[in-house]
């Protein structure tokens, strides 16, 4: 099946998974795939996006900065400029991801699928590092993961952990949460040890009540997932934390990725460091 093809059917995975950066990002921006990220371009890091007002860049890059595990920030671009060059070939911030949210004033007021007529002269992007590259290291070492044998989304939850603040940049930490068995617990963290600019190691493994989670039942985002006897939480700290902030903060104008519809940039998935 041809890549464009491929993409005209909807697939996530198949030829998309093992195609180059270039090639899905070029799919995207045509307009041809409007999906999910997820299993596409394997081997390569995607990202969270959040763009701001200049006034406001570095206040919330002094926010990913004392914040490193839930705002991995690994690219930033320069001010009104859309082209991400320290990530890629051609990555145009404006096209090349499959659906944003866009926030007026915290609230939510549209989800588009280009952005080109709401980009000004003031804006900056930033990129964070996501769970989606780690978790594509995990199956690969044989470390299952609930939410994708049940294709939900995975849980996500605020906790009692206050980042550190920044400027009008301030709130709990979000933590996403998947059930392992504490021999496949000790395996994630080696294995997560490896992807510091994609959250690296879990925050918590065990009691949710110790970070402030009353009911893993009641996700304040993603689905609820189940938990079998033998297993136990582990707690990542997840890239929702900047979007909460961001929402919190009441920001005039604020542009992300809608959930699951990533940034794909041409870096290796691990070791990453921030461009």
């Amino acid at each position: 099946m041809a890549l464009n093809e491929a993409a005209e059917a909807g697939a996530s995975g198949g030829e998309l998974a093992h195609a180059a950066p270039a090639q899905v990002r070029a799919l995207i921006r045509s307009g041809a795939f409007t999906g999910q990220t997820a299993n596409m371009a394997m081997g390569h890091l995607q990202g969270n996006l959040a763009i701001l007002p200049a006034e406001l860049a570095l206040d919330f890059a002094r926010f990913c900065q004392r914040n490193p595990k839930p705002c991995p920030l690994v690219g930033v671009s320069d001010t009104g400029d859309p082209m991400l060059r320290t990530l890629g070939e051609d990555i145009d911030v404006r096209t090349d991801l499959p659906s944003y949210n866009v926030y007026r004033d915290g609230e939510l007021a549209e989800q588009v699928s280009d952005i080109r007529a709401l980009w000004r002269d003031d804006l900056v992007a930033f990129v964070l590092g996501c769970s989606f590259s780690f978790e594509e290291a995990l199956l690969a070492d044989g470390v299952p993961l609930r939410h994708v044998e049940l294709d939900r989304t995975v849980p996500m939850y605020r906790t009692d952990r206050d980042c550190v603040p920044a400027g009008p940049f301030r709130g709990p930490m979000v933590v996403s949460m998947r059930p392992m068995t504490p021999a496949q617990a000790v395996r994630a963290v080696e294995v997560t040890a490896r992807f510091p600019m994609t959250h690296g190691t879990p925050v918590h493994i065990g009691e949710p009540a110790a970070i402030g989670i009353a009911d893993l039942d009641r996700p304040d985002w993603g689905d609820p997932t189940e938990m079998r006897d033998d297993e136990v939480p582990v707690f990542w700290a997840c890239g929702v934390t900047p979007q909460n902030v961001i929402r919190q903060a009441r920001v005039p104008l604020c542009i992300t990725h809608t959930p699951g519809s990533m940034l794909i940039t041409d870096l290796p998935s691990s070791d990453v460091r921030p461009r």
